[in-house]
């Protein structure tokens, strides 16, 4: 069974490919378009992969309120083109979204039945990326993630949070955190086995919620990689307004993995999927 991975040079792609071994197709940019519908079609069309799992994404938050048009256009219009072709070769089609899609004012896990409010253009193109999947494509699968970190993403210039905080402990005397913003912290590793598990216990189209379990604020994930690598620096909790921007983030974006655990799959907790990524990384 050939597997189709779109977005195979990022972090959760990266893992994906490693996890599948022998089944993973992989797609890079240079290989897909994902905002060109032909594109898609001539890649997806030539290898014809039984399943196919998108994590290209327009990423960059902060800068995707003033480029709207680009984070619509690879989240959105991607995910239809991808979710159209997959209905044509009679695919799977997994669609990697994100805790971004609720506006965190429950103040509790979110579980997949919560009803999505995004609070910024990311968030907002995201779930039009899920409306598209689950309208275009008959075998749909949204799987939501969260705060991803990931071998590939300590070798690109623009780092993993897990790197860059660690970075900035070695070269500052203080670092400043954010303590008013929960989330699961993620491996990419641990998503990228979860999806392979999904597929090996042929679960049903539906969305599921595929985090490391538990949550915390960036400022306990931080002290956390501090205790862990043994780096004794001063650290400041600090609010999201301390930040100076008009950026709208969801203050609590926790989510529950209900529906996984429907069917015996549990994620393990954050701490140790942590430890490993560290000592994966010859950190600790």
């Amino acid at each position: 069974m050939d597997i189709g991975v779109i977005g195979s040079t990022g972090q959760l792609g990266n893992d994906l490919v490693e996890v599948l071994g022998d089944k993973a197709i992989p797609f890079g940019h240079g290989d897909i378009e994902i905002k060109d519908k032909e594109s898609c079609s001539n890649a997806l069309k030539k290898e014809e992969p039984a399943i196919v799992i998108n994590c290209a994404a327009y990423n960059k938050v902060n800068q995707a309120e003033n480029s709207y048009s680009e984070a619509f256009a690879v989240n959105a219009i991607g995910a239809r083109n991808i979710a159209k072709v997959c209905e044509e070769i009679g695919a799977k089609n997994f669609y990697v979204s994100t805790d971004y899609i609720f506006d965190g004012r429950k103040e509790k896990p979110y579980t997949e039945i919560d009803q999505p409010n995004p609070l910024n253009v990311y968030g907002l193109t995201k779930y039009a990326g899920e409306i598209f999947t689950r309208n275009y494509s008959s075998k749909s699968y949204v799987v939501r993630v969260a705060s991803l970190y990931g071998k590939k993403g300590a070798k690109r210039k623009r780092k993993n949070f897990v790197e860059k905080i660690i970075q900035k402990a070695k070269s500052q005397r203080e670092v400043k955190v954010i303590d008013d913003i929960v989330m699961n912290p993620t491996y990419t590793k641990d998503v990228a086995k979860t999806i392979e598990e999904e597929i090996q216990k042929d679960l049903p189209p539906k969305i599921y919620h595929a985090t490391n379990r538990k949550y915390c604020s960036w400022y306990k994930f931080a002290k956390m990689i501090f205790d862990f690598v043994g780096l004794d620096v001063e650290i400041e909790a600090i609010k999201t307004k301390d930040l100076k921007s008009d950026l709208k983030r969801p203050k609590f974006t926790a989510l529950k993995n209900s529906n996984l655990s429907e069917f015996g799959i549990r994620m393990r907790g954050w701490q140790p999927a942590l430890k490993d990524y560290l000592k994966e990384r010859n950190l600790i």
